[in-house]
């Protein structure tokens, strides 16, 4: 039955789609063409109707207080509520607001000699009320085959009806482009996941906390390069094509370079270019950029998303803590008028100091174990094996501990959280603690149970990384898909000296989700550089 009810629906849609292609083919065989216009004049758009409306109707209708009917009977009510209104109005449309706006048709409603619509634009809808009298008989028997989802051009004043809805009073209407395709049906809207992802064209007419999501993400970008801007950052492009994609633990991308006949990779991080420019003397430099990801796909991982990675010379992770929680804090009050983020119901706090804490602290804190404590490999695996953690044979003890802290701590990291101090073995690109050469001086944050940044006390002895590359051969040569290789052309840059320099990635797209209360991303993000 459900195969018959979709094979019924599948036919009835090839059929209205038909029909519309036959309607265009009717207008062409008129020479009214909608593909073949170049532009339209826009003055207004949805909202400045409605805002520049109601701002006019304050000023002459001031002082002005509707008719009073409360407690009549509607026979003697609806005259005097008619009368007020023809007044009203009177008033209004002797300084009419002439308004030509554009936008597609979301809704139709014929009524004999005049009609009611909604058009959409970029910033909202607003209903149109069309009038064969006014428009004339023979564009009114055209608007009344136009459908859903057309584009058209209107012409007209702007009025509030009886109903006390702002809306535009049709004086000329344009057909601008004839919709072939069948927009989802508006009252459930567009549901499957998958297709919302392969087309976001539609997602965005039928969601309009979708297109305010995209607006918003523009948003929060852009205030994040004031922030950076005015703290003396420049920021920068690096290759998207490199011969040795490093600085993060994950599969490339890989091509061909036909004219060099080289194989290449797209990065998966930005971190090895943007070093060489601390080591140029670019004191402080970031980049947005897309990075990519051969790995899996959720609704926060994407194969392609966006990175933002930042270094500054002369300080260090703990500078980069501050710089962090500085913009965050920031970018939130720039764009939702708050430093409190709720998401999915549950409230975080930015305008409080950011818990700070070690990730064997954590482990301890909510798994029990003093890693303190573990003195050895063996001890570790043996800890595993008691908790039903799954390690690898090429996993050392550094690899077992972080093992243990995503699998007991990161759902209890909701309010915005540095975990500090990881394990040398899962950090290849970072700077030893001086007191304690089994961690480094690196930093993850996290809200909401997800990582959000990651950032280091750069790791600038050529020396020692040139030896922790060779660890990373060494995981490579034994299968491991993810591990770095030797850069030598970045060992170079370091021989020739990088300052002491603080660095932090960032994943864009889970920012925006948060800030956004979205469960939907035009790229979701994995943002670990480790």
């Amino acid at each position: 039955m459900a195969e018959n009810n979709q094979n019924q629906s599948t036919q009835d849609i090839n059929q209205l789609r038909k029909v519309r292609r036959d309607k265009l083919a009717d207008l062409q065989a008129a020479g009214k063409d909608p593909f073949v216009i170049t532009k339209y004049d826009v003055t207004h758009h949805t909202t400045d109707c409605a805002e520049q409306y109601e701002k006019l109707e304050a000023e002459l209708l001031a002082g002005r207080e509707p008719v009073d009917v409360s407690g009549l009977p509607e026979e003697e009510a609806r005259p005097l509520r008619k009368k007020d209104y023809e007044e009203r109005r009177a008033i209004m449309d002797a300084k009419p607001i002439d308004v030509s706006v554009a936008g597609r048709l979301m809704s139709k409603r014929v009524m004999g000699k005049a009609s009611f619509s909604n058009i959409q634009d970029k910033t909202g809808n607003i209903q149109l009320y069309v009038a064969r009298d006014v428009i004339g008989e023979e564009a009114y028997a055209e608007y009344k085959k136009y459908d859903v989802g057309d584009i058209v051009g209107i012409k007209g004043y702007v009025f509030r009806t009886m109903t006390g809805e702002i809306s535009i009073h049709v004086t000329e209407i344009t057909l601008l482009t004839k919709s072939l395709q069948i927009l989802p049906e508006k009252f459930h809207g567009l549901k499957d996941v998958d297709m919302r992802y392969r087309q976001r064209y539609v997602d965005l007419i039928m969601s309009p906390d979708v297109k305010d999501t995209f607006i918003k993400r523009s948003q929060i970008i852009s205030t994040i390069r004031r922030f950076l801007d005015s703290k003396g950052f420049m920021e920068v492009e690096t290759p998207m094509l490199v011969s040795n994609a490093g600085g993060a633990a994950a599969r490339p991308f890989e091509t061909h370079f036909n004219a060099l006949d080289e194989d290449l990779k797209l990065r998966i991080s930005l971190e090895l270019y943007l070093k060489r420019l601390i080591v140029g003397g670019l004191e402080r430099v970031y980049e947005i950029g897309r990075v990519f990801r051969n790995e899996g796909l959720d609704t926060r991982h994407n194969p392609e998303f966006t990175l933002m990675e930042l270094y500054q010379a002369y300080t260090d992770y703990n500078g980069m803590m501050d710089l962090t929680e500085e913009m965050y804090r920031y970018v939130a009050q720039e764009v939702l008028g708050t430093t409190t983020i709720t998401y999915n119901g549950i409230e975080m706090d930015l305008g409080k100091p950011f818990e700070r804490i070690t990730m064997v602290d954590a482990v301890k804190k909510y798994a029990g174990i003093d890693w303190n404590e573990v003195k050895d490999l063996e001890t570790a695996r043996k800890l595993a094996d008691e908790n039903h953690i799954e390690y690898e044979e090429h996993h050392k003890k550094g690899d077992i501990l972080n093992l243990f802290f995503e699998e007991f701590v990161e759902e209890h990291l909701i309010q915005p959280t540095f975990v500090m101090d990881h394990p040398i073995e899962i950090s290849p690109l970072t700077k030893k603690k001086p007191d304690n050469p089994e961690y480094v001086e690196r930093f993850e944050m996290f809200m909401n149970g997800w990582e959000m940044c990651n950032a280091y006390s750069e790791l600038n002895d050529p020396i020692d990384q040139r030896e922790r590359f060779a660890e990373q051969d060494k995981l490579a040569d034994a299968g491991d898909e993810e591990a770095n290789h030797t850069d030598e052309d970045f060992l170079n840059a370091l021989e020739i000296g990088m300052p002491p320099t603080g660095g932090i990635g960032y994943g864009i797209d889970r920012l925006c989700m948060l800030m956004t209360d979205s469960a939907l991303q035009s790229g979701m993000c994995c943002c670990s550089r480790r």
